[in-house]
């Protein structure tokens, strides 16, 4: 969406303080022994208590409030009482949600305790290409620019990109033009960052893959070659220098 009104602004910042809140408690809530539909079931009861309708459920009838993706799995898992979190897990927390018409999304990817498994290197760098990505766009930037950006820094601390994932438009519903905002350079894709419209923006960081295939359950997303893949996304007004980032409070730079 473009903001042209004070009131869709604020509409703006309500719903993405409620994402930005319940990702950051999902986060400290998660432990080792936990299920992630018990973790799920927390963040669904934050929304419900916020006034927040979960946006994959409302939008696709996704089985869950949000996505918890564990380990390999790359995106859009599927909360379950039988999957039980464990020490030195990669987990990420995908939160979305509706509210008064307006729509947000962010997410973010970390370690569970100690990290036995060696992960932290992977997030660590999601979080800086994220943070240098965003901190680049404005208004009149051709959003190719930006996916160039995102895979040059990757290969430069010896990781790739998932191709077919991408960040997107965002506001009055969960998906909105731009369709694609990717995390490599496309060099037929002439679109520019406009001024005052609102996108999510993402990081598909990989060891391994460069294609997110989906699994027999129709919803989990992995990984074409194998390996891990840190994910950390904010929600952002794009002005004409520093974009104001509506889902900052949930801490995924900390």
């Amino acid at each position: 969406m473009s903001i042209s009104l004070e009131s869709e602004l604020i509409g703006m910042q309500i719903i993405s303080e409620v994402v930005a809140t319940t990702l950051k408690a999902m986060r400290e809530h998660a432990s080792p022994g936990m299920s992630t539909k018990e973790l799920d079931d927390f963040g669904g009861q934050i929304l419900q208590d916020l006034g927040a309708r979960s946006a994959p459920r409302l939008t696709y009838g996704f089985p869950g409030w949000t996505c918890i993706s564990v380990n390999n799995e790359v995106a859009h898992g599927i909360p379950s009482a039988n999957k039980m979190l464990q020490e030195g897990d990669l987990i990420n927390i995908d939160v979305s949600a509706e509210l008064n018409g307006f729509w947000s999304d962010n997410g973010g990817s970390f370690v569970l305790g100690a990290d036995v498994h060696k992960h932290q290197k992977l997030v660590d760098t999601s979080k800086r290409i994220l943070q240098r990505a965003i901190s680049q766009i404005r208004g009149g930037v051709r959003i190719a620019d930006i996916g160039r950006l995102i895979e040059k820094e990757a290969k430069r601390s010896g990781y790739r990109v998932i191709r077919n994932l991408t960040g997107h438009g965002i506001g009055r519903g969960l998906h909105e033009t731009p369709h694609e905002i990717a995390n490599y350079y496309d060099p037929y894709n002439r679109e520019r960052f406009r001024k005052n419209s609102v996108v999510a923006v993402e990081t598909f960081i990989s060891t391994a893959s460069t294609i997110a295939n989906t699994e027999a359950d129709g919803w989990t997303l992995t990984g074409d070659r194998g390996g891990f893949v840190a994910q950390h996304e904010h929600t952002i007004v794009i002005t004409d220098g520093a974009p104001i980032i509506l889902t900052e409070m949930n801490g995924i730079w900390n």
